[in-house]
């Protein structure tokens, strides 16, 4: 291919991104949790590509894939608007190749490109960023405050650049991470690294609630409208079309959740584990009773239920999720560190986000039995066109 001889130093220097993809299409998560546009059949019937151009990036309303790496970057001393634009052109080069099934810039490994999986790899800017570059005056978000019963460590908190790449295939994705990691080395050094992963299309159809690591049903109430949810509609003009990004690696005790008898973790969830549904219900998609009495006239869903503190009446404020399960490191004694990466996309932090949380930090059930041990937000710019690159509203 001509985009393979084109040289990265050239890039580096500035050179145009080389053209090349395909229109933008995509469906969105719905009030019942189904990916509009996907079809419920099996996994062989899915398209290998996601593709990468248009007004919104790739990623955010894409139906999740099965695995998830979130990469963290703090930009080099001395780094400048400039130089850091010279980055996203590369970064989005790099990123649309693979995203299409092409090796990249100098890639080692082009036969590993072959297979594209489904992957989407999509950028953010973390608050210091900004400041580091000169545009403080164009930030469009702050750090999170510290909530009531977050435990959060350095590790796995903030960060200047943010690439979170989804794909189904772990090998396609591990080397898409590692041509990412070398393009930034110059720029930037990696902050922290979250991997994640969902059950597979070929376990469970597309569209389908998934479980987390607690055996909850969970991200059964999405936003109906993404336009009114997700995206920015203008307000800074260089974000319009794009969205903001919050993530929260949530640790879950798994030895002591085991401990509880089923009624114990319905009472603090608010819905059934068998099925999902509220506890006033009989499907998944019922609307919780909050007003509901059992015969000793107290409430059927508890009022520090988790659903009830969570819950968001207006569709246009709800946040889209697209949580992960993590499992990492097992003790002698066999102790395993489980949990969820929390994954949330928004227009309005301050008023979708921020109540919700402190909702939740103050009275949540779960609380017993969960701890947030690490918080980042980042601005996730618009998308681009086939001649264009992530961030160009913001750096050119």
């Amino acid at each position: 291919m001509a985009g393979r001889n084109m040289s990265r130093r050239g890039l580096l220097a500035g050179g145009a991104v080389a053209a090349g993809g395909l229109a933008a299409t995509g469906g969105y998560l719905t009030g019942r949790g189904t990916a509009a546009g996907v079809p419920e059949a099996n996994a062989a019937e899915q398209p290998r590509t996601v593709p990468f151009h248009g007004a919104h990036q790739a990623g955010v309303v894409t139906p999740p894939q099965t695995y998830g790496v979130f990469v963290a970057f703090d930009l080099r001393q001395g780094t400048t608007r400039e130089s850091l634009g010279r980055l996203m052109r590369l970064l989005t080069d790099d990123a649309r190749r693979l995203a299409e099934g092409r090796a990249g810039l100098a890639d080692a490994q082009p036969e590993l490109a072959d297979l594209p999986a489904r992957l989407t790899v999509t950028f953010g800017f973390g608050p210091g960023m900004f400041e580091k570059v000169g545009l403080a005056h164009q930030r469009p978000l702050a750090d999170l405050p510290e909530f009531e019963n977050d435990r959060l460590e350095e590790r796995w908190s903030g960060g200047d650049l943010l690439v979170q790449l989804c794909g189904e295939d772990a090998v396609t994705l591990a080397h898409a991470l590692r041509l990412i990691v070398k393009d930034a080395r110059d720029f930037a050094t990696v902050r922290w690294v979250q991997r994640g992963f969902r059950r597979s299309p070929q376990s469970q159809p597309p569209g389908e609630t998934q479980r987390n690591l607690m055996g909850q049903l969970d991200g059964t109430v999405q936003p109906d409208d993404p336009d009114k949810a997700v995206w920015i509609p203008g307000r800074p003009a260089w974000l319009k079309g794009g969205t903001l990004m919050v993530l929260r690696r949530i640790r879950m005790d798994l030895e002591k959740w085991d401990a509880a008898d089923e009624a114990a973790k319905e009472f603090s969830i608010g819905r059934k584990l068998a099925d999902g549904a509220p506890l006033t219900g009989g499907r998944e998609t019922d609307d919780p009773d909050f007003a509901a009495k059992d015969v000793a006239g107290f409430p059927v869903i508890d009022d520090n239920a988790h659903i009830r503190l969570a819950r968001v009446e207006d569709p246009a404020l709800r946040m889209l999720r697209r949580a992960y399960n993590y499992e990492e490191d097992i003790t002698e004694d066999g102790v395993v560190d489980s949990g969820l990466l929390f994954i949330s996309y928004q227009a309005d932090l301050a008023r979708q986000f921020t109540p919700v949380q402190q909702r939740l930090a103050g009275s949540d059930l779960l609380n017993e039995w969960i701890t947030t041990t690490g918080s980042a937000v980042f601005a996730l710019p618009p998308g681009c066109t086939e001649t264009g690159w992530i961030g160009q509203t913001l750096l050119s």
